[in-house]
This record gives C-alpha cells, sequence and structure tokens, in this order.
C-alpha cells in the first residue's frame, strides 16, 4: 500500500456526470482571442500585424528568453485586432484577435511525420521550445524549460501526473483513455529529452479504466512504472504527488528539478508528442464542461481562444440560473464575471453551477477549530493566514506563516465550518506580498 500525504479531504467528485462522455470535436469559432501571455514567464512580442492573413499552426507571438511559450494561430483567417483583452490567467493582456476565413487551413508543412528514434536530445529541445507547449495541468509554466534541464541538475526521474483529483473534471481522464498511444508516445520522447531512465505514472485509483489501460500499454517499455495512487485531494499538487511516488520532499524555495525530478501532466505529455511526431504546436486542448446548470454537459476539444461564452452556447445554454460559473473546478478554480474571456492553455474545465449547488456564501468569523489546520497538506495554519490578510498583515504572513509555501489547493475552504473564504484571503496576501515570493 503506498504512503499517502498528511491533510487532504475527500470533496464529492461528481466526475460521473461527464466521465464516460467521449471527447467531441467543438467546431472551430469564427473569432479567436488570443493572448499573448498565457504562461508564467515573459508574454510574448507579436510577430504578425493587423491585416496579415494567418493560418492554422503558425507562430504569431514570441520572446527571446528562456522562460516564456510561443503563441500560434489557433484558426486561419486574417487578425483584425491587436489590443488588450480581459484573460482567465491575469486581468488583462495583449491579444490577438483572429477572424476566421472559414477554411482552417494548416500553415505550410504541416502536419508533418518526424521519427522522435532519429531527433538528437537538441533537435527535441529546439521542437518543444518553439510548440509553445505550457503545463496542461493549469499551472501555466513552459514545459520547453522542465524538458530542456542540462546534466547539471542530475534528473534521474520523470513523473507523470494523471491524478486529475479536482472534481468534476475529467479533460485529462478522456485523453489518458483515448489517446492513450499518444500518452506513451510523449513519455517515451520527454525521457529521451531529459536523458532518464525511470518514469513513474500517477493515477488515482477511481480511474481504473485508465490505470489498466495505461498498465497494458507501458508493458514494454523499459523504466515506466504506472501506480495506482490513493484517491485523495489534492493527490495531483506537486509536492503531494512527488512525496508519495518517490518519497522525496522539496525543499522549501526550492523547485522538483532541484531534487531530481521533473513532473508533467498527461495532458501536456499529449501535446510533446504532437509537437515532436507531427510538428503541431498547442493550439486546442480538451476541457471539461460540467455543472448542474449546463443544459448538455461535455467533452470538448476546443481551439485555444474560444470565448466561454460560445463554449457554454455550444453545450446548449444554461438548464437552470446559473449562480456561480467557474474556470477550472470547484477546489482551485476562480468564479468568472464574464463569459467573453478567451479559453487559454492551462484552462481545463468550465463549471456552470445553480444555487443549490454552490455552498452558502454568508461567512462568519473564525471558531478557531482547527480543521482547517489538519487538512492543510502544506502543513501551515490557513486559520491564521486567513486572518492576517483580513487584517492587512500581510508581511506577517509571509515572514511568519509562510504564506508563499500554500499550494493553494482549498482543503481549508472546503472543511471551514465557519465558510470562511480561507482560498482567496491566501491569494488577496499573496498579491500583496508580490516580489518577496519565491517560484
Amino acid at each position: 500500500m503506498l504512503k499517502t500525504f498528511r491533510g487532504g479531504v475527500h470533496p464529492e467528485e461528481h466526475k460521473d456526470i461527464t466521465a464516460e462522455l467521449h471527447t467531441e470535436f467543438m467546431p472551430p469559432p469564427q473569432k479567436v482571442i488570443i493572448p499573448v501571455s498565457q504562461h508564467i514567464g515573459a508574454p510574448g512580442v507579436p510577430m504578425v500585424n493587423v491585416g496579415d492573413t494567418v493560418k492554422k499552426g503558425q507562430p504569431i507571438a514570441s520572446a527571446d528568453v528562456h522562460l516564456t511559450a510561443w503563441v500560434h494561430a489557433s484558426i486561419s483567417g486574417k487578425v483584425v485586432e491587436i489590443a488588450e483583452y480581459p484573460s482567465s490567467f491575469k486581468d488583462k493582456s495583449l491579444a490577438i484577435v483572429i477572424e476566421s476565413d472559414g477554411l482552417d487551413e494548416w500553415a505550410p508543412g504541416l502536419p508533418m511525420q518526424r521519427d522522435f528514434e532519429k531527433l538528437s536530445v537538441e533537435e527535441i529541445h529546439k521542437i518543444v521550445t518553439t510548440a509553445g507547449l505550457v503545463g496542461l495541468g493549469g499551472a501555466n509554466f513552459p514545459s520547453h524549460f522542465k524538458l530542456t534541464y542540462g546534466p547539471e541538475k542530475h534528473i534521474d526521474t520523470l513523473l507523470i501526473n494523471a491524478a486529475e483529483c479536482e472534481p468534476y473534471l475529467n479533460s485529462d481522464y478522456r485523453v489518458m483513455v483515448e489517446e492513450t498511444d499518444r500518452v506513451v508516445l510523449g513519455v517515451k520522447i520527454a525521457m529521451k529529452s531529459l536523458n532518464v531512465k525511470r518514469c513513474f505514472v500517477g493515477v488515482e485509483d477511481n480511474k481504473p479504466k485508465a490505470i489498466e489501460g495505461f498498465k497494458k500499454a507501458f508493458a514494454n517499455v523499459d523504466g515506466v512504472t504506472v501506480v495506482a495512487l490513493p484517491t485523495k485531494y489534492p493527490q495531483g499538487a506537486e509536492r503531494m504527488f512527488i512525496k508519495v511516488l518517490t518519497e522525496r520532499e522539496i525543499p522549501a524555495g526550492k523547485r522538483h528539478s532541484d531534487i531530481g525530478i521533473v513532473g508533467l501532466n498527461v495532458g501536456s505529455i499529449v501535446a510533446i508528442a504532437n509537437a515532436v511526431e507531427k510538428g503541431i504546436p498547442l493550439i486546442e486542448r480538451v476541457i471539461t464542461v460540467s455543472g448542474d446548470a449546463i443544459a448538455q454537459p461535455k467533452n470538448l476539444r476546443v481551439r485555444i481562444g474560444t470565448s466561454f461564452k460560445d463554449i457554454v452556447e455550444y453545450c446548449g445554454g444554461y438548464s437552470k440560473t446559473p449562480k456561480k460559473i467557474i474556470n477550472g473546478g470547484p477546489m482551485m478554480g476562480y468564479a468568472l464575471s464574464d463569459l467573453n474571456i478567451p479559453v487559454i492553455k492551462g484552462v481545463a474545465g468550465i463549471l456552470v453551477m445553480s444555487k443549490d449547488a454552490v455552498a452558502e456564501d454568508e461567512e462568519y468569523p473564525c471558531i478557531r477549530c482547527g480543521k482547517c489546520v489538519d487538512a492543510c497538506p502544506a502543513g501551515l495554519v490557513p486559520s491564521m493566514l486567513s486572518i492576517l490578510s483580513e487584517r492587512g498583515r500581510h508581511t506577517e504572513a509571509r515572514e511568519e506563516y509562510g504564506v508563499f509555501n500554500c499550494i493553494e489547493c482549498g482543503s481549508c475552504a472546503f472543511v471551514c465550518p465557519s465558510k470562511r473564504r480561507i482560498l482567496q484571503y491566501i491569494r488577496y496576501s499573496k498579491a500583496k506580498n508580490a516580489g518577496h515570493g519565491h517560484h
């Protein structure tokens, strides 16, 4: 039996709503709004001008630094505007707006056929760097940064995060069962890129079909072990995941690469396979649209830049009056005030909830019961962090209570009998401490 991590919670999963729905292709929209910043690091600089004709897969923004991610056209058509637009990653971002020509034509030479076995490590590095890959689990961290560590980092283990512990979401699960062979290919490419001989694929044990499929698919791949993880939230959070699979711990202020590990989400792995083998950059992703107030819950493959509004309409609109629309899942997601924002690379789901499904909004003072302390997998005192944030004592939250060690899993708010919005207080405190944080 695997050891588990401390704390954590067991929220109702609600995954059955969409778990067995095959991924549908949503037709490309009439217009996409593509932010040049959808990732941690430097925003891209537009490489196109208003009036230009672009094709699907063509690069449209990039930056000359290592920590960034290229951005590509997700449809073919005309660039009609380059302007600031609301975004789900930052409040606002410069965005490139493309109107469809209805042809959905690929850029010249795409897709192509390449055999990764014949490519050098340097060639693989170059391909992943220009393919615009970022962590699709919501971290938005540029993937090439993780895939191009040199020998000085002593990386010895690749971890594939297929836990998908957030309730309602099945986008990773559908990729696992529908594109198993692409996952295998991506893992082989990543292992070659990093020159590692050992890989663990961790899947929560509430996904037996995915585990079985992976065990078969990886049976003949040297060095890869598929591990069924106990179902507990936040099993997929990086520190928890690493501890359970390797028994290694990341020291405060360090990254996983400092302890010889690279972790990639299962969707990101498929994106790597597509980039290296077919030359296809990251221009679409699978998302789950769910909740009790959406008319037709679906798993959808959507183009980057498609608006939340178009997606909700494609799913038949609302079946009940929505009280809350969330970008992501109920534990870590953000409530939206406006649906006119585009899906970016890190969006894994859209939840539409009626008042019956949303917890009562009224907050009560902290009763110091300590439930949040027991639930916190990062070993913090969330109650104290929320009180300090409320009182504007952000330096204290940082220096004495380690606000930056919070992984924002939301377990604290989930167990809080006073319904305190602990996670929002903590995010606010982190923002107020900006410039002092460690990434």
